[in-house]
């Protein structure tokens, strides 16, 4: 850690100022005030307006319109009834009741960050704002009631950051919580958490992600791996806070690059870990690792969710985690120890020259995995699953591809020789599946964690890197020597998976090959570590009646509400959906006409009634009850 430029006296005078009591308003239980509803990122709401004896009237209340393109995963918050979310090159308040515009704030520059903005609720001497971060490094504070810039915070409103970070500021009491977005060279800026303040926008402190010399964790880094490491990065949308213990607990990606380690020996630590520190100063308090070494791009990207569990009559604070590896851990939020255990089990180690392979990874003893972690050729597509064409595609990958290799867990790379027959390693989960950065909702009343998860597999090998080639991910002009890569060439976005094509020729889906179900929403107890119930998520319409029900999942992550309801999108059959929250059971579904590429959010309005809302392409969608 380090305190940017200030001397000690400065600190300390920063600090008491940073963290006095922030403003006598309190969110109510209508308010959605953060990007998961509230700093435990539980993703719950306390509304219950909406139930599952009367969701199935839900009807849509009004829209609104982001931007004429683009990729939008926003959830936007509600404070005190007023709407608050990013649209383009521009931040709106809306009547959340309505969906009219009360201010916008258009900017110059790039757009701001497609997933939200935060809220501080200000102070004796200054009013509420609304702090964002724009994709061409800066955060901005706007004043809450008019949208009109604060001078004061940062130069004339604006805080110019040397590293950037495109998701959403957490804010406690008066401290900015950012991450980092860094790109996946292994040489570049540090993916470093920072804390500002709330007022005046001045660095407070920074953790270094990928330890200096006489910090913990530097020793696991060897031959120098560290020196000038990039990636190891909060780059997910937003962290969680224990307000009670000042806790700050933040989820840490890999190291860059994502598919080769030879340059990093060692565990690498913080890579794939949830790291807790103090909110105020920075200071390390405990760390959990879940994958040694990465060799997957299996990150962290979703913060854990934070609520108390019961066992043997005793209350337990806890968290769960999950991450790309598909496993959740439930830990002591305080200690940072598994609360039903976990154990390093030996995986299988690869033949690239020169790399460094870690014997073991961890693995919590409950609740099992959550998403498909290995792959036998037994598992592959047949006709009778999806369609003749379909899997016939699928076997003919598998032979381009040289056959598959898969042992398990953490397989992985086998390395290919230039002019080699191809042979290929298939690794679940790939890619973008698992579980991603929608991250998890949490009832506190029952413990029961709900999370999205899907069956995505990356295919291919470890090679010498070519001169000219492009891998992908920014690897252009690297000096790495080994990418990944595969028989279609050099990338890493090949997956186990076919387009797919209608009577007319028109490619209607990019279907996957092995055996469905291909996502699944779930419940696990925290309170036992067990699941409570697992259900497909989405549907999959190109295929023959009785076959469409094979889960569709995507990135995005559930919410849960009083009503006993879970709500999520996250589909590509483009619906928004809503769960029996204690069996499983679809209580609803609305037809999107875009996929609902965020995470949905509840409030309640100044009328007194319960909306649900979800943005789904580029087009804001608010439900409520007639």
């Amino acid at each position: 850690m380090r305190y940017g430029w200030l001397g000690p006296l400065a600190i300390t005078a920063l600090l008491a100022a940073v963290l006095a009591p922030a403003s006598k308003a309190q969110y109510g239980p209508g308010d959605w005030a953060y990007y998961r509803g509230n700093l435990e990122g539980t993703g719950f709401s306390q509304l219950k307006q909406i139930d599952t004896t009367n969701v199935s009237k839900l009807k849509q209340a009004w829209t609104f319109h982001l931007a004429e393109r683009g990729m939008f995963e926003v959830t936007p918050i509600v404070v005190k009834s007023v709407m608050y979310l990013p649209a383009g090159k521009a931040v709106v308040a809306l009547d959340s009741e309505t969906g009219k515009e009360i201010w916008r704030y258009d900017f110059q520059g790039a757009q701001a960050s497609t997933r939200g903005v935060a809220y501080w609720p200000g102070d004796k001497r200054n009013p509420p704002r609304i702090i964002f971060t724009t994709f061409d490094k800066k955060m901005i504070a706007l004043d809450a009631a008019t949208g009109k810039i604060v001078p004061s915070f940062g130069k004339d409103g604006i805080v110019e950051m040397e590293v950037g970070y495109s998701g959403v500021p957490t804010i406690f009491k008066n401290l900015v919580f950012l991450g980092a977005s860094v790109g996946e060279l292994p040489v570049g800026p540090p993916g470093d958490t920072r804390a500002f303040d709330a007022i005046t926008g001045k660095l407070l402190w920074d953790f270094h992600t990928v330890p200096r010399p006489g910090e913990v964790g530097h020793d696991t880094w060897l031959n120098d791996g560290w020196k000038g490491r990039s990636g190891t990065n909060v780059w997910g949308w937003y962290m969680s806070v224990d307000a009670k213990r000042d806790l700050l607990y933040m989820p840490i990606g890999g190291p860059s690059p994502n598919y080769y380690g030879g340059d990093r020996p060692g565990p690498n630590l913080f890579g794939n870990s949830v790291v807790a520190v103090d909110a105020k100063t920075g200071k390390l308090k405990w760390y959990f690792q879940t994958v040694h070494h990465a060799l997957w791009d299996e990150d962290l990207p979703a913060a854990p969710s934070l609520f108390d569990i019961k066992q043997n009559g005793k209350k337990i604070p806890a968290l769960a985690l999950i991450g790309k590896a598909g496993w959740m851990f439930i830990l002591n939020r305080v200690t940072g120890k598994p609360v039903f255990g976990a154990e390093e089990r030996p995986v299988p180690k690869g033949d690239v020259p020169g790399e460094w392979y870690s014997p073991t990874q961890p693995f919590p003893l409950k609740p099992p995995a959550l998403a498909r972690t290995s792959y036998k050729p037994e598992d592959i597509v047949t006709a009778e699953d999806t369609t003749p064409e379909h899997a016939k595609a699928c076997r003919e990958l598998v032979e381009r591809s040289g056959g598959f290799y898969n042992a398990g867990p953490f397989t992985p790379w086998l390395y290919h020789e230039a002019g080699a027959p191809p042979k290929s390693t298939i690794q679940f989960p790939g890619g973008t599946g698992g579980a991603n950065w929608g991250g998890t909702a949490a009832d506190p009343r029952t413990g029961y964690v709900y999370v999205q998860t899907h069956d995505v597999a990356l295919v291919g090998w470890i090679e010498k890197k070519h001169g000219t080639g492009s891998y992908g991910r920014g690897t252009q002009g690297s000096t790495q020597v080994y990418d990944r890569a595969s028989v279609d060439g050099p990338g890493p976005y090949f997956g186990f998976s076919v387009p797919v094509k209608d009577k007319d020729g028109h490619v209607i889906g990019n279907w996957p090959c092995q055996k469905p179900p291909w996502g699944r929403l779930s419940a696990v107890n925290a309170n036992t570590g067990d699941i409570a119930w697992q259900v497909p998520l989405g549907d999959t319409e190109g295929l023959p009646e009785g076959k469409q029900h094979t889960g569709s999942g995507d990135s995005a992550g559930p919410i849960a509400t009083a009503g006993g309801l879970v709500f999520i999108g996250a589909t590509s059959d483009k619906r928004f959906r809503a769960y029996d929250s204690k069996t499983g059971k679809e209580v609803w579904v609305a037809e999107l006409g875009s996929e609902g590429m965020a995470d949905p959010m509840t409030y309640r309005a100044k009328n007194g009634k319960q909306y649900v809302a979800i943005v789904a392409g580029v087009t804001l969608f608010v439900f409520a009850l007639p």
